[in-house]
């Protein structure tokens, strides 16, 4: 089931220029694939004068997670979560704005217990590692 960006912005806690993903791919109960292409957009609002840094991903990465989130649970409202801790971030890249595809945004779920979550993941462009890491999030 694909998802349009008017469904992710229900499912994220941004909106806007400040929603990073495009489009939902696919999604099951541990994994989510999302679409981007803002990163090439010289008005994307993280970008800074010396363009759009490589550790911006971890935000793209954050944002399937919500997305991830919200679509698998039964609630209408999505439960608020902070992101934790990172581990184990690996970058290929630099920055992100001089690639020319869209990003391949991914993350599955690797633990769930009260209220923590830890993800896996990975952005890639025209089939290329760009970073990869782990992320957790706290449910308030």
């Amino acid at each position: 089931m694909k998802l349009d960006r008017a469904r992710i912005e229900r499912l994220v806690p941004h909106a806007g220029a400040m929603c990073l993903l495009d489009e939902v791919l696919e999604w099951d109960e541990h994994t989510i694939v999302c679409r981007a292409s803002g990163h090439r957009d010289p008005a994307n609002p993280l970008r800074s004068g010396n363009g759009l840094s490589a550790v911006i991903g971890v935000e793209y990465a954050a944002q399937a997670v919500a997305v991830h989130g919200g679509l698998s649970t039964s609630s209408s409202k999505p439960e608020l979560g902070y992101l934790a801790a990172l581990r184990d971030i690996v970058f290929s890249v630099a920055r992100l704005d001089g690639e020319r595809g869209d990003l391949v945004v991914s993350a599955t779920r690797v633990a769930a217990e009260s209220g923590r979550l830890l993800y896996d993941f990975r952005l890639e462009a025209g089939g290329r590692e760009l970073l990869r890491g782990r992320l957790s999030v706290v449910h308030k």
